[in-house]
């Protein structure tokens, strides 16, 4: 963006969610490119974080939920015991409004932008990118992960991310009521699009009675349709986290779920879900602490997406993923156990770990 407003500067440099190593602005006026990349931290390696495509309201939001995003790639790559910093970029515009033509366009001057870094970002896919996406951006930088098998990809990530959420949800029921098996639980899913249809079939594998919410009814129409026993839907996610003997709530949209509104409201006894973010400003990891309610940090339970992407630059093996996407469970357990040691949320007993990896790092870094 040529035009940087005052809004954007504040975003940048006053941000709560600072510490940045480096924010790039992206504007192609001939395909209609705005963008922002963001990266954290590289303390662990090049950072390495998807592509969210969102109508974001002002450049401002944009800014700051790439930060956000950004900084939760440096915790969610360090706790997945990954080689990699954290980083994220933002295309703002709706997705579904751009042809094909117009798409292929921007997506290629959105990949020289990732390209001029040198490798100090890795993009993949995100909220509104898909792998025929990666694919495009992959012509014009050779940085970018998540592409599809037929060029030398891994294909879909969702796949297991959705594997790791179930692992966290393993995990804690494990920990809570001293069972890894969620046969008989009641979960609830907020949004069932690339990442939450694939959670809904592991719940229903094992037995788990599942309700569902989506804005897109298509969405939840797929659903029902594929499972017409143990799966119901209702009209919204203020139904949802209110449905009688629920168990498990699963965030699988998009960020800022977990708030002032929705921390007092929730019925269930657990949440575990895939979206970023879902902590909507500190101290919301205390109030579902003080309502006994056990927070799997998201960053942690949905890293399988990002293990996969990462194995795709050392030649992807699908089998080595899943097994090391599988250790989520290991490491929830390890996140519940320190927290109860420490007397600290699972929140800030994960924040610690992470921080922990990354400052070792940084000073064995500073040593060489």
């Amino acid at each position: 963006m040529t035009d940087v407003s005052a809004g954007v500067l504040h975003t940048l440099f006053h941000s709560d969610q600072g510490g940045h190593e480096q924010v790039v602005l992206c504007q192609d006026r001939a395909s209609g490119l705005k963008a922002v990349i963001a990266i954290h931290s590289t303390a662990l390696g090049p950072a390495l974080g998807g592509t969210r495509f969102y109508p974001y309201a002002t450049e401002e939001e944009a800014v700051a939920d790439a930060l956000n995003l950004a900084r939760g790639m440096s915790y969610k790559n360090a706790m997945a015991g990954l080689d990699h910093g954290g980083g994220k970029a933002v295309i703002i515009g709706d997705p579904d409004t751009f042809e094909p033509p117009q798409r292929t366009a921007l997506l290629l001057a959105y990949g020289r932008f990732v390209a001029s870094l040198g490798g100090r970002y890795v993009t993949a896919c995100d909220v509104g990118t898909y792998v025929a996406d990666m694919d495009v951006v992959a012509r014009e930088c050779r940085w970018t992960t998540g592409r599809s098998p037929e060029n030398g990809g891994a294909g879909d990530s969702s796949v297991l991310t959705s594997f790791g959420v179930y692992q966290g949800m393993r995990a804690s029921a494990q920990h809570l009521w001293g069972s890894p098996s969620l046969a008989g639980r009641k979960v609830g899913i907020a949004g069932v699009g690339k990442v939450g249809h694939h959670l809904v079939e592991h719940l229903r594998a094992e037995g788990a009675e599942v309700v569902i919410t989506d804005v897109r009814e298509e969405a939840v129409g797929r659903i029902l349709a594929a499972h017409p026993a143990g799966v119901t839907a209702v009209a919204d996610t203020a139904t949802l986290i209110r449905a009688e003997g629920l168990d498990i709530y699963a965030p699988c949209a998009l960020g800022g779920a977990l708030n002032d509104d929705t921390v007092p409201a929730l019925t269930a006894k657990v949440v575990c879900g895939a979206a970023n973010n879902q902590l909507a400003h500190p101290g919301v990891e205390k109030d579902l602490a003080d309502r006994g309610i056990l927070y799997a940090p998201d960053y942690v339970v949905n890293a399988g997406g990002v293990i996969q992407v990462a194995d795709e630059l050392h030649g992807f093996d699908f089998e080595r993923c899943k097994a090391k996407a599988a250790k989520i469970y290991d490491t929830t357990l390890a996140i519940f156990a320190r927290a109860k040691a420490d007397g600290i949320p699972p929140a800030a007993a994960a924040d610690r770990i992470a921080e922990q990896r990354m400052h070792e790092a940084a000073v064995a870094r500073g040593a060489r």
